[in-house]
C-alpha cells in the first residue's frame, strides 16, 4: 500500500491530472476553484493536516493552476489564527474566495459558528482579517442558523454581491460593497418541488449559485451521505424549483462541490476517497467537465476515476 502511494503521488506529480482524478497527492478537500490573474487558484480545506478521526484541521491550503490540468501546491496560505478574535483550536472549515475592485476576499467559516472576512491585494495572500470581528456570528446574528459554515459568494451582474452559507436550512445575505459587510438580513433559501416519494431529497449543506442564460442554479448536497442535486429560479433569492441530481452519493459522508464557469466552459469541482488511506476525513479534490441540456438542464456528472 505504501509503495502504491509513492507510486500514485510521483505519477500525479510528473503530469497533469486527468477528469476524476485527484489534484494533488496530498489530502484536500471543500473546493473554492476562481479564475484569478490569468490562472486558477482553489483554496481548500486541508485534510492532511487533521486528525484523521474528525475535521479538525486549523489552515487552509492553496493551490494554482494555468490550465486546469497540472496543480502546484501553495501550501497553508492562511490559518484561524489570523483571526484574533477565534479559538487558537478553531477547526477550519469549507472556505471561499472572492474579487472586487482590487481586492481579494477569503471567506472563512471559523469553528462552526462564526465565518470570518480576510482581505489581501494578491489572491495568494498574505490575508489580513478585514473588520475584526465575524462578519456572521451565530451568537449575534438573527437567523444565522445552526452552523454558519459553507459560505459561496456570487457577485450578480448588477454588482450586487450574495452571500450563502448554512447547514439544514440554507441561507442568503447581501453583501455590502466593500465585501466585508452585511447589506441586509439573513434569510432562508426556499427549494420547492422535492420528490414526494425520495425522504432523502431535502437541503443538507453546500450551498452553491451560480448563474447562466439568466438563470440562477443553487446546488447542495442533500445531507451526509448526499447527493449533489440543483434548482432553479429567476432570482437570486428565489425560491428555487428543485431540477434533479448532478453528482450521486459517493463512499464516503460528505459530499461538496463547486461550478466554475470560465472561457466558455463550466467544470465541476468535488471531492471523495481517491487516494490510498481515503475516506470521511481524507479527502480529494478532483475535477469533471459540466455541461447542460438544450432545455437548460444540468446533465449528471458521472466521475471517469478507474474504479467507479
Amino acid at each position: 500500500m505504501k509503495r502504491l502511494a509513492l507510486c500514485l503521488a510521483a505519477a500525479l506529480l510528473a503530469g497533469p491530472a486527468l477528469a476524476g482524478e485527484p489534484i494533488s497527492p496530498r489530502f484536500n478537500a471543500d473546493p473554492s476553484p476562481h479564475a484569478f490573474k490569468g490562472g486558477y487558484y482553489l483554496y481548500a480545506t486541508d485534510d492532511a493536516s487533521n486528525s484523521g478521526k474528525y475535521w479538525d484541521s486549523t489552515t487552509w491550503r492553496l493551490y494554482t493552476s494555468k490550465d486546469l490540468k497540472t496543480w502546484k501546491d501553495g501550501g497553508a496560505f492562511l490559518g484561524v489564527s489570523v483571526f484574533k478574535w477565534a479559538k487558537p483550536d478553531a477547526k477550519a472549515w469549507a472556505p471561499e474566495a472572492a474579487y472586487r475592485d482590487g481586492k481579494y476576499y477569503f471567506y472563512a467559516p471559523v469553528g462552526g459558528d462564526k465565518i470570518g472576512v480576510a482581505v489581501a491585494d494578491r489572491p495568494e495572500g498574505p490575508f489580513v482579517d478585514a473588520i475584526g470581528a465575524p462578519l456572521v456570528d451565530k451568537a449575534r446574528d438573527a437567523n444565522a442558523g445552526a452552523e454558519p459554515i459553507d459560505p459561496q459568494v456570487l457577485i450578480d451582474d448588477d454588482g450586487q454581491a450574495y452571500m450563502l452559507f448554512g447547514t439544514r436550512v440554507p441561507k442568503i445575505v447581501k453583501l455590502g460593497k466593500d465585501m466585508k459587510s452585511l447589506a441586509g438580513p439573513i434569510q432562508d433559501i426556499a427549494v420547492t418541488g422535492f420528490p414526494t416519494d425520495d425522504p432523502k431529497k431535502k437541503y443538507g449543506e453546500a450551498p452553491f449559485l451560480h448563474k447562466r442564460k439568466g438563470l440562477y442554479y443553487f446546488s447542495f448536497s442533500t445531507g451526509w451521505p448526499g447527493q449533489i442535486v440543483y434548482a432553479t429560479s429567476k432570482t437570486p433569492l428565489g425560491p428555487y424549483a428543485y431540477r434533479g441530481v448532478i453528482f450521486d452519493y459517493l463512499k464516503i459522508s460528505t459530499n461538496h462541490q463547486a461550478i466554475l464557469q470560465d472561457k466558455g466552459r463550466t467544470w465541476f469541482f468535488y471531492h471523495d476517497k481517491l487516494l490510498p488511506g481515503g475516506g470521511d476525513h481524507r479527502r480529494s479534490i478532483a475535477i469533471e467537465p459540466l455541461t447542460h441540456g438544450p432545455d437548460g438542464t444540468i446533465i449528471e456528472v458521472k466521475p471517469k476515476a478507474a474504479g467507479r
